[in-house]
């Protein structure tokens, strides 16, 4: 299905100004008629009197169904109209429009609403919104999907919760109507689909011995810390399937991540005890240097002879001290090693 534009169809105004003439001339001849009805002038009059009653009574009524084809867009709104059952094109375009009255505008997601970023509002606002989203027009704005939490396993079976927000907006109307069923729901489906399909490809966190880019070589790819390309490649896998749709993702970005709950404290204990291992470390690092320094400040002054004995005693005793948790208690030894 390609859609078609009709964009020469922006003459609402003399639409209007000819339907108002032909309603004005039509109760201006049920007037005339009745009034020569009533007055009973003669058999030739009285047939003329009724042939105007009761064309000014049909024209009335053509007026009225040829309201039927005003039609009023906003910016960024779009109509797609068929006639008995056929695609006849879109209209486009902020303004008044004038098209075949018996035109029936398509919109089967009209009455489907998205979780979005913006529907926190009052009762009265939102009663409006609803309404509004009610209508047959099609939006082309740029909109926001707010999918709902998903628990996802990653790529070393560990349980996750992930939610991304996806923009999205329409680009061809006919495909969006006519070659799914709700355009609205079908994003969503496919959005889940999308975000697990590439979740399964990621670790939580750096992982050794893991490839996330198919190149065969272990990499440092993770959700936590690959957030930008993660959301990338989501957008992409995404866009590859509502493209028959006729949307177009803007982007798509991750609002949450965290473990689930059953997983959570151990892994928050294994990350703690992983934080303990490296901060040792680093403290036994900065010991050894630190002993290795004054040793040789020692020897190179000639400040006191150490033999092996007394150097690991100098090394136990400086070692127990910067790498204690707690400040150091010297004890005073007045007798001698020997």
């Amino acid at each position: 299905m390609t859609e078609k534009v009709i964009s020469k169809k922006k003459n609402g105004m003399a639409a209007l100004f000819g339907i108002l003439l032909l309603f004005a001339a039509s109760v201006a001849g049920i007037i005339a008629g009745g009034f020569v009805i009533e007055n009973n002038s003669g058999p030739l009059m009285l047939a003329g009197g009724v042939v105007l009653l009761i064309a000014g009574i049909l024209f009335v009524m053509v007026s009225l169904v040829l309201c039927g084809g005003l039609k009023v867009l906003k910016p960024q709104e779009a109509l797609v109209l068929t006639l008995f059952g056929k695609y006849v094109g879109t209209l486009k375009g902020d303004g008044f429009y004038f098209v075949n009255p018996f035109c029936s505008s398509m919109n089967p997601a009209a009455k489907t609403r998205l979780n979005q970023s913006g529907d926190v509002k009052s009762d009265a606002v939102m009663s409006a919104a609803v309404a509004e989203e009610y209508g047959k027009k099609i939006s082309l704005k740029i909109m926001t999907l707010n999918n709902n939490k998903q628990k996802i396993n990653d790529c070393l079976g560990n349980p996750i919760e992930i939610g991304i927000a996806v923009t999205w907006k329409i680009v061809d109307t006919a495909k969006a109507v006519f070659n799914v069923n709700n355009y609205k729901e079908f994003l969503s489906l496919q959005c889940d689909s999308a975000l697990r399909d590439i979740v399964r490809i990621y670790p939580y966190d750096v992982a050794p011995n893991v490839d996330t880019t198919g190149d065969g070589i272990a990499d440092e790819g993770s959700l936590r810390g690959s957030s930008e390309i993660v959301a990338e490649k989501i957008r992409s896998e995404i866009q590859k399937r509502v493209a028959e749709a006729g949307i177009e993702v803007v982007e798509a970005r991750i609002t949450y991540l965290a473990y689930a709950p059953e997983i959570a404290a151990v892994m928050l204990q294994r990350q703690q005890a992983s934080a303990i291992i490296d901060a040792r470390k680093m403290i036994v690092d900065g010991a050894v240097g630190m002993v290795e320094m004054a040793l040789e400040r020692l020897s190179e002054n000639h400040t006191v002879e150490l033999d092996e004995e007394r150097k690991a005693a100098m090394v136990s005793n400086l070692l127990v001290v910067l790498c204690g948790n707690r400040d150091a208690q010297p004890v005073v030894n007045s007798g001698s090693l020997y």
